[in-house]
């Protein structure tokens, strides 16, 4: 923050309080009208504190990764028992550094080659399969299971080859994988776990928050996730060798690790020799990797804070709706087949899905198209089976088995929402017009 008189302070605190006022005149509720008014599925959730950072960033005039970001990254590190979390500008771009990261020549025996395989699941989010891709290297698509829509992980041995280096999947819709049984398998072959928690800040399995099992873990702060930047993402891990490894993907491919505006870190920024590069070369300007510039913005950091404060209670609220909708879909289980929680898992809710019965009077697309004419939001689950999909025709991969509950979930299966924003008249409308469903 930069040094400021006691003229400029007063106005900076004029500023925020004018921001507060701001918010109650734009931001205020307006009641909700049954068939009017939209039910997303999902949606940010503030009030003036988020104002008030980000005109609070916004005024430092610092436009890049800053002292909101530094606070940030430490404070949700702690939140998840992790020694580091680092900041980049999405969940995507978080799950391509975590990948990347792996195939550093720093890992030696350890590095992703191409050619090396990632077991991963068919139904999915495509960016948790994208980076494995993107890194030339070949996806092992296994099937779910119904009703948990996690990997089935009796397919798991069969997936495994000589060339396979890491398992990378999704605690779906925020309900936790089979941690204990992936875990062992990953163990047992001494292969890389990366968690894609993006959608399952706040999840437990046995008691310990999904993102602390494996090697790495990956978080996104989309508007639709459970806290928002508007855009925005993080990378975490245990291992101090990662986090430098991540950083340098991160940050251009180089090899310091001067935070931004900071030089000479390492106290001998001229007094290095690496590669072929003259003695002596600026460590500023030496790279090890080939990266990207996936960094933030503090203002979008500042709004992140703000949202921390409010997790736990973000968290009760998507358990609170989904358990409404649990207990009022109770009778139409003839139709549907409810969402389960893994065992030993306690979930930290996305959407509540829904598959469509193969006997039932209607079909998914009945039901969707019924919810969307009365203004109710869904979701398919993500790509369905992603290879269905046009982007993944002729991309190298192997699939275990026919992939059968993959098709199932694209054909059948669709959420709705239970985020924080959603009130009880807007679940109760919800309840009343699945069970007005034509044809049922």
């Amino acid at each position: 923050m930069p040094t400021l008189d006691a003229a400029a302070q007063a106005l900076r605190s004029q500023i925020l309080a004018l921001v507060a006022a701001y918010y109650e005149q734009a931001f205020a509720p307006k009641p909700f009208v049954p068939g009017e008014t939209p039910v997303p599925v999902s949606g940010k959730v503030f009030d003036a504190v988020e104002l008030q950072h980000l005109v609070d960033a916004s005024l430092d005039f610092w436009l890049t990764t800053g002292r909101f970001a530094a606070k940030f990254e430490r404070r949700f590190a702690q939140l998840f028992g992790v020694r580091h979390a680092m900041l980049v500008n999405s969940g995507s771009s978080a799950n391509l550094l975590a990948l990347s990261c792996l195939t550093s020549p720093a890992l030696g025996e350890r590095r992703l080659q191409p050619g090396d395989e990632v077991i991963t699941v068919a139904a999915g989010f495509p960016t948790t399969v994208n980076p494995i891709l993107q890194n030339n290297l070949v996806p092992v698509f296994v099937d779910v299971d119904i009703p948990t829509y996690n990997v089935a992980v009796d397919q798991l041995e069969e997936a495994l080859s000589p060339r396979t280096r890491a398992i990378m999947l999704a605690h779906t819709l925020g309900n936790p994988f089979d941690l204990g049984a992936v875990g062992a398998f990953a163990e047992q072959h001494g292969l890389w776990l990366i968690e894609d928690c993006c959608d399952a800040v706040g999840a437990t399995y046995d008691g310990r928050p999904v993102g602390t099992f494996g090697s790495l873990a990956t978080t996104s702060f989309y508007p639709a996730h459970h806290i928002t930047m508007g855009e925005g993402g993080c990378v975490l891990t245990g291992s101090p060798q990662l986090k430098r490894l991540v950083e340098s993907f991160r940050d251009w491919g180089r090899d310091c690790w001067c935070d931004p505006g900071n030089d000479n870190t390492c106290g001998k920024r001229f007094e290095w020799q690496l590669g072929e590069l003259p003695p002596g070369y600026d460590h500023k300007y030496t790279y090890a990797h080939i990266g990207y510039n996936l960094k933030l913005t503090d203002m979008q950091a500042a709004v992140g804070l703000a949202q921390l404060d409010k997790l736990p209670g973000f968290i009760e609220a998507r358990r609170r709706n989904y358990q409404t909708l649990r207990r009022g879909l109770a009778d139409l289980q003839e139709y549907f087949i409810l969402p389960q929680a893994t065992p030993r898992s306690e979930p930290s809710p996305f959407g509540f899905l829904l598959c469509v019965r193969p006997d039932a009077p209607f079909t998914r697309d009945a039901v969707v198209q019924h919810l969307e004419a009365h203004r109710i939001g869904t979701r398919l689950l993500f790509g369905g089976n992603l290879l269905r999909q046009p982007a993944y025709s002729g991309q190298p991969h192997r699939a275990i088995g026919r992939l059968d509950n993959a098709d199932r979930v694209m054909r059948d299966a669709f959420w709705i929402g239970v985020y924080p924003g959603l009130s009880e008249p807007m679940l109760a409308y919800m309840l009343d017009m699945l069970h007005c469903i034509p044809g049922h």
